[in-house]
């Protein structure tokens, strides 16, 4: 419940500014202010709702009792489950909320001023490019894809080729066995340069299989034995079989 009136924002600027302090408030209830806030939401207390305000502050009040409401309503009730969850699992369902509540305030404004396609669809940009209350609250602000990306790219310079045996300019390394694997003489090894053995399933090598090598042990593994697809050991910087992940753990 708003008790000061505010300009009501008509432009698709206006809009995200208002979005910008209704989100900055419920961000500092959930995260600066958390003491304040869990002590406004008492169990014993009406149904209480969490609201943000452009001026970049918030505020625990019931519901407004017009019918239908000025504004969309946040969450109903958010203090009668405060006693019943874990605070950091309180916390995140009602930043969860606090998420969709901002966003249906932002497209009520677009819809009631008459905002078209290409107006909608730069707003969403715009509120899209802000991390979200949820993953402020908890942590877990992910990265831009273009940045994930480039993150990727590093890390596959950075990485020795027998950690990526998947493309088939790498099958010359990923075909021979680790020297010290085996005791073998020169003229042996090349015998048996076609016939890598997997170390989980002592198969050989097949023409479009995966195979990813331990940087432990330097032993190759099917990446099915293993449960390696491609895709996981792209993100992977230091790979270590379950043979050696068993062993360091029992240290």
């Amino acid at each position: 419940m708003e008790g000061i009136p505010h300009p009501i924002p008509r432009t698709v600027e206006e809009v995200f500014s208002d979005f910008q302090g209704r989100r900055a408030g419920l961000i500092k209830a959930l995260t600066t202010d958390v003491e304040k806030f869990y002590q406004q939401c008492d169990p014993e207390k009406e149904n209480l709702c969490l609201y943000g305000l452009p001026t970049e502050t918030w505020e625990v009040n019931l519901p407004v009792e017009e019918v239908p409401p000025e504004l969309p309503e946040p969450a109903l009730g958010i203090n009668f489950a405060r006693d019943g969850m874990q605070d950091k699992d309180w916390l995140s369902l009602v930043a969860v909320h606090s998420d969709s509540w901002l966003l249906a305030v932002a497209f009520y404004f677009g819809a009631r001023f008459g905002f078209g396609k290409n107006e909608r669809k730069r707003l969403f940009h715009l509120i899209n490019e802000l991390p979200t209350i949820f993953e402020v609250v908890t942590g877990n602000i992910k990265q831009p894809k273009d940045q994930s990306a480039a993150n990727n790219n590093s890390s596959r310079s950075k990485s020795s080729g027998k950690s990526r045996p998947s493309e088939k300019e790498a099958k010359p390394v990923k075909m021979s066995p680790p020297p010290k694997e085996e005791d073998e003489s020169g003229d042996e090894e090349e015998d048996d340069e076609q016939g890598a053995t997997c170390g989980a399933c002592g198969e050989s090598y097949g023409g479009d299989e995966f195979w990813i090598c331990c940087d432990i042990c330097e032993r190759w593994f099917h990446g099915k034995c293993v449960k390696i697809t491609p895709a996981k050991a792209e993100h992977i910087k230091q790979y270590k079989c379950p043979g050696c992940s068993s062993k360091r753990a029992r240290v």
